[in-house]
């Protein structure tokens, strides 16, 4: 059977999102899955998988802030700035921090922040993966980024020494390194710091409690019902505008001709990405008000003339 839609995965540890891809591919008997964003193999929680032609809407789903749960332990430093890597310093004498001062550094990452992309880290530098000339220890200049830190709470502190643990609940843009926030959390304290625990809790705007193990997937698929779990690809770009063309209209717009502006209600702004449906909420496709025309044009139609 081929699905159509998005298949929200309760990630578990030991697997990179590559691996879960895979999985899910032998289970359903079907190639045309797609992830949302790479997750590190110790990393747990929400990773959406776009089936069938909801593969066509990866973009619009990494577009949307996620939200993780954290952990970072004060005074030991690696290489990959979690603890899967090798300590490169170490605080032999602990850490003494008090909760003002932890409160006091995490109120200077709310907003936009500035952050240089770990070694450890699946971008491209001049043709090459950044781990993979991490891994012939070779360190390159990295270019800073801005990204958002929509809400950042503290979960939990432990003081006790000699290394502290502080917990944070992170909502963010996509690009940001949590790993990276960690450690120039620690930085802001004046000690090294390091990564111990991260489970994604939000993706595509998808709850962990909404996930399914591969189990759940295995039952469902062999019962038949999976479909009935999965996101409808129109809800899951539910953060775009929904707009109805007239009904006269539909067909021009399935065979991806341009539509004056009159044709839709509500008539959305310039350059504006929108979902269009029909008099009937059957939905159309992923379109777009053109910034210079102002006419709608289609970006991926999803239904077929009748």
């Amino acid at each position: 059977m081929e699905y159509e839609g998005i298949l929200p995965v309760l990630k578990p540890a030991g697997f990179t999102s590559h691996d879960v891809v895979a999985k899910t591919r032998g289970i359903l008997k079907m190639k045309r899955i797609g992830h949302t964003g790479t997750l590190d193999p110790q990393v747990t929680g929400v990773l959406p998988l776009c089936l069938g032609r909801a593969t066509r809407m990866v973009e619009y789903l990494q577009e949307l802030p996620k939200e993780y749960e954290a952990t970072l332990v004060l005074g030991i430093a690696t290489d990959t700035e979690d603890m899967t890597g090798t300590v490169t310093r170490q605080l032999d004498e602990g850490v003494l921090v008090s909760l003002e001062q932890v409160k006091q550094a995490l109120a200077k990452f709310q907003g936009t922040i500035s952050q240089v992309p770990p070694m450890y880290s699946a971008l491209k530098q001049d043709g090459k993966r950044l781990y993979e000339l991490a891994r012939e220890g070779k360190t390159v200049e990295r270019k800073a980024r801005e990204v958002t830190i929509h809400e950042l709470e503290l979960t939990g502190f432990k003081a006790e020494l000699p290394y502290p643990e502080i917990s944070i609940r992170v909502l963010c843009s996509k690009g940001t390194y949590i790993r990276t926030l960690c450690v120039d959390i620690g930085q802001a304290l004046g000690v090294p710091a390091a990564m111990s625990v991260l489970k994604r809790t939000i993706s595509a705007g998808i709850t962990d409690d909404r996930c399914l193990t591969f189990e759940e997937i295995a039952r469902y698929a062999a019962e038949g019902s999976l479909q009935q779990h999965l996101i409808p690809v129109d809800q899951a770009v539910s953060h775009l505008t929904a707009v109805q063309v007239a009904d006269e209209k539909v067909r021009a717009a399935l065979q991806g001709q341009r539509l004056s502006p009159s044709a839709v209600q509500p008539v959305p702004q310039r350059d504006e990405v929108i979902r269009l449906y029909d008099p009937e909420q059957r939905f159309l496709g992923i379109y777009k008000r053109e910034a210079e025309s102002g006419a709608i044009a289609p970006v991926k139609v999803f239904a077929q003339n009748q």
